[in-house]
């Protein structure tokens, strides 16, 4: 069986960072929420090493988080990363209490001793940045630890028990604001741990079609396909592991990009031969959103409504037993709690929470636990070509939500042409590889211009362009402004109805990439 390690979320935004860490070093990893953690589901698991997350919760309050404590008699190594080190410390007999100097963003910290953690990394005497993000802070340590890293506000910012292999860290080494935090994490899963890093993308994809062939049984299934990347890659996937007991479904909502609807349709029915049922649906998505501005009601009609759409068709095909969807991990944390975790909820999406409560068909998700670079790695896998898997993200909901306020056909109309114009400039200038997403947002302002010596009173065009690894934090791509200057003008003199055309530069966090 394949090394693997076991990570704890105690809740933190970032946790599927931390097994995306693991796994680029080549250990599998899984995510389980602390409150369903036993020693018996340890021992079941059978991890090499335990990684215990961050969280949003304070380990002095009552009644807040903690590891099971049979963890730390377990014989395991254990790695403890913010209030993963706050409870390893606390439930071991150390002091944490709160500070008045609390640190959130970069800081340094002082390495003042080795460890296996710090081995070919970090050198005893060096600054290194580090991403901090706590209010309490250790005060005092359990038995046998002791101190090799310290930061302005964490006097123990690094500690380690070497006898227990015992490690933690009140810096979150899994973002990229930790510059070599994969390599602190590596050397907890392949020196501490002593995991062989052999799991591969390769094994991801036979492990997932084995988990299809299990759940699915003989039973048919009906794919949402959208002719995104996430999607497309479900259906080749399932194509795969269930051959003709897969049909997919297109769903045409009026809210695609220009001419994407026959380019999905003859993709699949032309190059793949996978059962491809087409429906246009457009004037009923539109009905049902007209007079709709808030983006949660919108996200929950055009969720309920695929849904329906769907059964509609699995009907018409003689019945249809689980809906295969392209969930990815960014839409599940930002949604509902993962595994039913602590995580806050920071918007629904329509694959996730926009869902009715009653269906009349399980849900195939196999893709639910990776980030976008993972599935695009997981599509050449499966042999799909570079420049489809390569295609910026689009989301499910489509145009509905880069039209904030009120939807027509005329928006859908201007925002399709503006947004062919803006992609097109991208590809022109060799860009589109070096953005992660990129796409134009129709605003519900009008301002006066003048054009031809008339008077106009227009829309108002916002382009965005971020870059990503994992789509949890962007920042926004800077353009040239000559390039910008000419994406503005080709817009407003080729797209009637835009007059003024703005680029967006907030970077996620504090924004959102999309802007709904």
């Amino acid at each position: 069986m394949t090394d693997r390690i076991l990570i704890i979320d105690f809740g933190s935004q970032v946790t599927q960072l931390i097994a995306r860490r693991v796994r680029e070093s080549g250990v599998y990893s899984e995510i389980h929420p602390f409150n369903k953690v036993t020693k018996k589901s340890i021992l079941d698991y059978d991890p090499k090493g335990i990684i215990l997350s961050g969280g949003p919760a304070s380990v002095t309050d009552i009644d807040t988080p903690r590891a099971p404590d049979e963890l730390f008699d377990m014989d395991l190594p254990v790695f403890g990363i913010c209030y993963g080190q706050q409870t390893m410390v606390e439930q071991l007999g150390g002091k944490v209490a709160g500070s008045e100097e609390k640190e959130f963003g970069r800081a340094m910290v002082d390495v003042t001793d080795d460890c296996e953690l710090f081995h070919g990394v970090w050198d005893v005497g060096n600054k290194e940045q580090v991403w901090m993000s706590h209010g309490d802070r250790v005060e005092a340590l359990p038995d046998g630890f002791r101190i090799v890293g310290t930061s302005e506000n964490a006097p123990y910012a690094a500690i380690a028990n070497d006898e227990k292999k015992f490690y933690a860290v009140q810096f979150h080494p899994e973002v990229v604001h930790t510059p070599h935090g994969a390599q602190l994490l590596e050397n907890f899963t392949h020196r501490v741990a002593g995991c062989g890093g052999d799991w591969t993308m390769a094994a991801f994809k036979e492990q997932e079609i084995a988990k299809v062939r299990e759940q699915v049984g003989k039973g048919r299934v009906i794919c949402g396909l959208s002719g995104g990347v996430d999607s497309s890659v479900v259906a080749v996937l399932l194509h795969e592991a269930i051959g003709d007991q897969l049909t997919c479904v297109f769903v045409d909502t009026g809210m695609m990009r220009m001419n994407e609807a026959d380019e999905v349709v003859s993709l699949f029915r032309d190059h793949y031969n996978i059962p491809l049922v087409h429906r246009n649906a457009a004037d009923l998505f539109l009905g049902k959103l007209e007079g709709v501005s808030d983006p949660e009601k919108k996200r929950k009609i055009i969720g309920s409504t695929f849904i329906d759409v769907f059964e509609e068709e699995a009907n018409k095909i003689g019945g249809a037993d689980f809906l295969a969807q392209g969930t990815l991990y960014p839409d599940v944390i930002e949604s509902v709690s993962f595994h039913g975790g602590p995580s806050v909820i920071i918007k629904s999406h329509h694959n996730v929470g926009g869902l009715p409560e009653r269906m009349n068909m399980d849900l195939v998700e196999p893709l639910r636990e990776l980030f976008k670079d993972e599935v695009r790695e997981l599509g050449r896998e499966l042999g799909l070509p570079d420049a489809f898997v390569g295609r910026h993200p689009f989301p499910g909901p489509g145009l509905a939500i880069r039209l904030p306020g009120g939807i027509t056909p005329e928006k859908i109309d201007i925002l399709q042409r503006a947004d062919a114009v803006y992609l097109e400039e991208i590809r022109n200038a060799g860009l589109y590889d070096e953005i992660w997403q990129a796409f134009a947002v129709l605003l519900p302002v009008q301002t006066v211009g003048v054009m031809g010596d008339a008077r106009t009173y227009d829309y108002v065009l916002a382009l965005r362009a971020v870059t990503s690894t994992d789509g949890m934090t962007a920042d926004f791509y800077p353009f040239e402004m000559e390039f910008l200057g000419r994406v503005t003008n080709r817009i407003i003199n080729e797209v009637r109805g835009i007059n003024r055309v703005v680029y967006d530069t907030t970077s996620k966090p504090p924004g959102t990439i999309e802007w709904e």
